[in-house]
């Protein structure tokens, strides 16, 4: 029987120099598949010209962000501080239709500009940072820039609310799955009906415990999986700008190790499964 194809895609890819390093590590190892970029981060042009330049063999995705830093410019309304809100709060406006959507528009425009500009071209993929792509409102600015450059049917979007069954079935970090399930309810049919292709299957949460086995937890990710199964991960070193940032980095360095160790390619061969390109017809 042939092996199933999944995508396994690292998230925050220049959020920091070490989690951007460690990121590239295991692409050139072979043991990604995608990576899901943050245009907002002062390591971006640095960092993204560098994945620009390997010329991986990988889907390179921008990963919005509305929860993490700075704005690329002013929203006084939404970051007033200068510095983008938790996500509780965005979710809490989202679902009360309380999002200055003007202000999220022009980061929206922002960010893929941002991206674009360093790259040299559009992304393959879109996701956000904490999932906030497919809050109500949020997804349809995000539907509309895309189209706006004529990206519909070009770009793959991620959706992050996997099915009941597949959820039961692995039986892990379950709140966090329906929690997201829950706020991207109606995602899924939205893209379709404008002409996105999406994932089918997601995987990946985690509790970022440093205490927990991520090897074993890698391997629950790969049950149940959809036809056009997608994972994600969290790999990277651990730096001062990452500590600055993010309460997620031990965790980091435990994923890349686990990655780039024997133990990848056995939990791979146990589930039946190798790496793919969403992005590929």
């Amino acid at each position: 029987m042939a092996a199933r194809s999944i995508a396994l895609c690292a998230d925050d890819y220049g959020l920091s120099m070490g989690v951007s390093l460690g990121i590239l590590e295991a692409l050139e190892a072979g043991r990604l598949s995608a990576v899901s970029a943050m245009s907002n981060s002062a390591f971006w042009p640095a960092m993204g010209r560098e994945l620009a330049r390997r010329r991986l063999d990988a889907d390179i995705g921008l990963h919005f962000n509305l929860t993490l830093g700075a704005p690329l410019s002013a929203m006084p309304k939404f970051a007033p501080n200068g510095a983008l809100p938790p996500v509780g709060d965005v979710i809490r406006a989202a679902m009360r239709g309380r999002l200055p959507m003007e202000e999220i528009t022009a980061e929206i425009e922002r960010q893929l500009d941002r991206f674009i500009a360093v790259m040299g071209r559009a992304p393959d993929h879109l996701d956000g940072h904490q999932h906030v792509h497919v809050l109500p409102g949020v997804r349809t600015a995000l539907f509309d820039a895309l189209e706006r450059r004529d990206l519909a049917g070009r770009v793959w979007l991620r959706d992050a609310g996997d099915s009941l069954v597949r959820i039961f079935l692995r039986g892990s970090d379950m709140r966090k799955a329906l929690a997201v399930r829950a706020i991207g309810r109606g995602f899924k049919r939205e893209a379709k009906e404008r002409g996105f292709p999406l994932n089918d299957g997601f995987a990946g949460f985690s509790d970022f415990d440093p205490e927990g086995n991520y090897a074993a937890r890698f391997e629950n990710y790969l049950r149940a999986p959809g036809e056009r199964h997608l994972v994600m991960c969290h790999p990277g070193h651990v730096d001062r700008d990452l500590i600055a940032l993010d309460p997620v980095t031990v965790t980091r360095e435990q994923e890349l190790a686990f990655l780039l160790s024997p133990g990848f390619e056995q939990a791979m061969a146990l589930r039946g499964a190798r790496l793919g390109r969403l992005g590929r017809p």
